[in-house]
């Protein structure tokens, strides 16, 4: 169940982190969206941001100490869960042009849970 663990912490730190940084510094083509389509602030688009890569380094750390890693699982199964509903009242899953897009969240939040899971059964 470690190798598990390890692989399932590390994957979604390294998505968390591609995903948080761009959100940090309002560049790119999500934030554009989270701002314009999803209707959220700047403010709230950098402090998803900052969550994604405090949750990364909780991860990371997390393999060796592994309350920490599941308390940053949660965390961003939290978030994503946010994310969902924030795509579902813009339509996204009912719109085939924006699905695609929108079902990331969706993944992310089933690794999250994985790693949750993998992470208690390791300890």
């Amino acid at each position: 169940m470690a190798i598990a663990a390890i692989t399932f912490s590390a994957l979604l730190a390294l998505a968390a982190l591609g995903a948080g940084i761009p959100k940090i510094r309002l560049k790119g083509d999500v934030p554009q969206q989270l701002q314009e389509h999803l209707g959220v602030s700047a403010s709230l688009t950098r402090f998803i941001g900052l969550a994604e890569a405090a949750a990364a380094v909780g991860l990371v750390i997390g393999i060796l100490w592994h309350p920490l890693g599941i308390a940053a699982a949660a965390g961003l199964a939290v978030l994503f869960a946010g994310a969902i509903t924030y795509h579902r009242r813009a339509g996204d899953y009912a719109n085939a042009a924006t699905r695609g897009a929108a079902m990331a969240p969706a993944a992310l939040g089933l690794v999250s849970l994985a790693a949750v899971a993998t992470l208690s059964l390791s300890m």
